[in-house]
């Protein structure tokens, strides 16, 4: 259920009239059909105490406080409890109790043992951030909910920031809580495709051939429908799990490496006959290459939903973000993974990427700016020559 609350939170209840026009036709303009889902009311205070209220009825999620102060009440509820399931613990001390909380810093809780303050913000994607927590709820919401995803650009209209350069950065540092540091290895019940793919657009003035272009190697899952829902183009087929990673070349460290990080040994992996996967059987995969030739019949018959994935990432890239420089590269492929393993249910991306996003750094200004940030050491651990 929190995960539609922090939304409505997140859209600008800061000057609660509560149920005004003006408030209904934001979300509107905002999430479209899916206004219907929320209701928002004003309720008085409680003995001079602002108050909140959250409830599901009938279907709909019911919003209930007495002015702008108490939602932010509830954004730092929520920020807690996704921080500390099980109950705050203080990170210098190690002792887990009821933490005090200050009125006039709503943001920090102080241990009651060492006294030492922890900002709920503090060393995750967050940290130091001057950004009113309703832009990152909303800016969260957006990015994992819109089929087509979120530039910098439209969320800077969005928020109705002053600077591009400040959506850019909240949007990298959403990106790095897309990946789990300690995400599992895909394959343990299903094949796995393994390809490559170039991305990038045409070039003037190079001549013929590939110029500029990067090199993306993919691991996709292919599942089988249950016998009663095969309705789809593929047949019983669908996609699984996906993984995809910037590497700089096709050789065996590159591609047998790949696979190695991302998919579980004993699983049957499916590759063309590119000498670099040689190696997979050594390694404890059941490899099956088939020399492709070109042939799309045999292509499709054998590799049918990594190519299908491929062209997906290059529509998306193009037609949400139009370009994609070298250096950043590696953090869209994770926001595509991250988006495509939810895409049927999206709005678990939306509590999903607030969770990873509190256990894990984010680049500052200077580090994404002055090129200081790896996105690709920090998805795959390793670093790009």
């Amino acid at each position: 259920m929190f995960k539609k609350i922090a939304l409505v939170f997140a859209f600008g209840w800061a000057t609660l009239g509560m149920a005004t026009s003006a408030e209904k036709s934001l979300i509107q303009r905002i999430i479209g059909e899916r206004a219907q889902e929320f209701k928002v009311q004003k309720i008085p205070q409680d003995h001079g105490r602002d108050v909140y209220e959250i409830e599901s009825v009938g279907g709909k999620i019911v919003l209930r406080g007495n002015n702008g102060v108490s939602a932010a009440s509830a954004l730092n509820a929520y920020l807690e409890a996704i921080r500390w399931p099980n109950g705050f613990t203080c990170p210098a001390c190690g002792m887990g109790d009821t933490a005090q909380r200050i009125a006039t810093r709503p943001r920090i809780l102080r241990c009651r043992h060492c006294r030492r303050d922890t900002s709920l913000t503090a060393e995750t994607v967050m940290h130091a951030t001057r950004t009113p927590l309703q832009a990152w709820f909303l800016a969260a919401y957006l990015l994992t909910t819109q089929t087509p995803g979120m530039s910098a650009l439209q969320l800077q209209r969005q928020l109705g920031l002053s600077r591009y350069e400040t959506a850019f950065q909240l949007l990298h540092k959403l990106r790095a809580g897309m990946v789990r540091p300690d995400r599992d290895r895909i394959g343990a019940s299903w094949p796995v495709e393994v390809d490559e793919a170039l991305i990038g657009g045409r070039t003037r003035g190079k001549g013929r051939g590939v110029h500029n272009k990067e090199l993306v190697v993919g691991a996709l899952e292919v599942r089988t429908r249950p016998a009663e829902n095969k309705k789809k183009a593929n047949g019983s087929l669908y996609a699984g799990r996906l993984r995809l990673r910037h590497v700089a070349d096709r050789g065996t460290e590159a591609l047998a490496g790949f696979v190695s990080d991302n998919v579980r040994k004993g699983a049957v992996v499916r590759t063309d006959g590119w000498d670099s996967y040689n190696t997979l059987t050594q390694k404890g995969y059941m490899h099956e290459p088939v020399v492709l030739e070109g042939d799309p019949e045999r292509m499709d018959a054998h590799l049918p939903m990594i190519h299908i994935t491929f062209s997906n990432l290059k529509t998306w890239l193009q037609g949400t973000h139009h370009s994609v420089g070298r250096q950043h590269l590696q953090a869209y492929l994770d926001e595509f993974v991250f988006r495509y393993n939810r895409r049927f249910y999206p709005m678990t991306g939306f509590a999903s990427i607030l969770g990873i996003g509190m256990g894990v750094s984010a680049p500052t200004y200077q580090e994404l700016y002055g090129g200081e940030w790896d996105h690709h050491a920090r998805s795959t651990g390793s670093q790009l020559p």
